[in-house]
């Protein structure tokens, strides 16, 4: 699912090392424009949920003057409890089955072009979620013909009935992210498993989907090593797109911040990126799973 990170001053854990304010190079600037004025208003008017704004994302201002927004389905309580993650954890609530409309109605209301949907994990459900995935995929289509679409799903346990209905909606990019290198997957992800994930990656290939993507986050203690390596099983998974971003620590309660990684190290995964043949690299401080994302249909 989308990564949800508070854009508040993470605390580090290498005694003084990360005790201060960030780095400038994450300093972000207000989003302005009248695009985005337009949409905060909407948003506000209409109480519509979109996770650019529950997240607090950098990037929003840009994003929503390119038209691209973020909405998480299946509500807002997850059935795992990853430690990067700002979602809220427990038992869910029932199926909205009228969510599907809503969404559609929010992406015509906002007049999105380009939209990613993400979701909490359900593993308390049977289908995984995936009955109203597919129903969500239709209704936008249905009520924004001329609106292009990223599902940034879970890895639905694996189950190929389930992510059959993704590959059924057939949006033009479907994302799953590994999150973080091989060794931190048990820390990190605690309910999830890295390989599971690259074959859930691969098998989407398999079944003829377009573009599929995966995001990594940075800080968490992986070596340069570990990065390259991950992004080779990305590769090797047929992936096309990738997306390495810094992680900040949503509350003192999640994982700390083990190291900023400089402008230059992202610049350098960028790099090895393209060498290795992906379509596209968002390698940066503040790249998020869904930045640039209405680049990534192409």
């Amino acid at each position: 699912m989308e990564t949800v990170l508070e854009n508040t001053l993470p605390v580090g854990t290498r005694g003084s090392e990360l005790s201060g304010a960030k780095p400038k190079w994450l300093k972000v600037k207000l989003p302005i424009g009248q695009k985005y004025t337009e949409l905060r208003g909407l948003v506000d008017k209409y109480s519509l949920n979109t996770i650019c704004t529950s997240g607090s994302c950098p990037n929003m201002g840009e994003c929503w003057g390119e038209g691209t927004a973020t909405f998480m389905i299946l509500g807002n309580v997850c059935t795992r409890s990853c430690g990067f993650c700002g979602v809220k954890t427990g038992r869910p609530e029932t199926v909205d089955w009228d969510e599907p409309e809503k969404v559609a109605r929010s992406i015509k209301i906002m007049n999105i072009k380009h939209a990613v949907i993400t979701s909490v994990d359900r593993d308390d459900l049977k289908d995984g979620g995936s009955i109203i995935w597919i129903e969500t995929v239709k209704a936008i289509r249905r009520m924004n013909p001329n609106t292009t679409l990223e599902t940034l799903i879970p890895d639905f346990q694996g189950i190929e009935r389930n992510i059959d209905r993704i590959v059924e909606a057939n949006p033009e990019v479907v994302s799953h992210n590994v999150e973080t290198v091989r060794r931190l997957t048990r820390e990190v992800r605690i309910q999830a498993k890295y390989d599971r994930s690259l074959e859930v990656l691969r098998y989407l290939k398999e079944k003829g989907i377009n573009r599929t993507k995966s995001g990594i986050m940075l800080g968490l203690g992986e070596q340069e090593d570990e990065v390259f390596q991950t992004m080779r099983d990305l590769r090797e998974a047929n992936v096309d797109i990738v997306t390495i971003g810094q992680y900040l620590q949503p509350s003192k309660k999640h994982l700390p911040v083990k190291e900023f990684i400089t402008p230059e190290q992202f610049a350098k995964y960028e790099q090895f990126g393209l060498e290795l043949g992906f379509r596209h690299v968002e390698s940066g401080p503040l790249v998020r799973s869904s930045y640039k994302a209405q680049k990534h249909i192409l």
